[in-house]
């Protein structure tokens, strides 16, 4: 008797799902990703091919199947051990696979980032999602999350874009002994 597919949960795949450092030749896809990825603010082509080219050792790019469905940008912050996410940008093909936690996880065990105490980023109060991804990103790691409002819709962004709250998480030792 065939089995009834109908009542079966559809899980999305991974097989296939590779994730990798960035390079010049992906700044076009990143930045059509970032434009399809709605709210995210988007930069110029040449930002995005920028990122890719000078910070790599700190970016991500996720494939499935040859395509690119994720994307991480980040820095280590100057004069600090804290690698900053920028922004994070995941396809309506790869969602439900908990792909921005594992490109989270990935950067954080990088060579690059044996140093690196703490992960930074901002997130306006209303960002539900980031704020999900980056709360689970830090019970998975075992750190510390707290954050402060940063950049000011008045002061910084002259009215133009919701208060960014500058989000810390304070990495365990256990963190960075594993990546070493």
């Amino acid at each position: 008797m065939p089995k009834d597919m109908s009542k079966e949960i559809a899980r999305p795949r991974t097989e296939g799902l590779h994730l990798r450092k960035p390079v010049s030749e992906d700044g076009a896809a990143i930045w059509e990703l970032i434009r399809a990825c709605k709210p995210l603010d988007e930069n110029s082509m040449y930002c995005n091919l920028l990122q890719c080219d000078h910070f790599s050792d700190t970016s991500v790019v996720a494939e499935l199947d040859g395509e690119i469905v994720g994307w991480i940008s980040g820095y280590i912050v100057p004069k600090e051990e804290a690698l900053f996410v920028w922004q994070v940008a995941v396809s309506g093909r790869a969602r439900g696979l908990g792909l921005g936690g594992k490109m989270l996880d990935h950067l954080v065990n990088r060579d690059e980032c044996d140093d690196v105490s703490a992960l930074k980023t901002t997130i306006t109060e209303d960002n539900d999602a980031s704020w999900g991804l980056f709360r689970s990103f830090a019970r998975r790691q075992g750190g510390e999350l707290t954050d402060e409002a940063h950049f000011d819709e008045e002061d910084h962004f002259g009215g133009r874009h919701d208060t960014e709250h500058m989000v810390t998480i304070a990495l365990p030792e256990e963190t960075m002994a594993k990546a070493a």
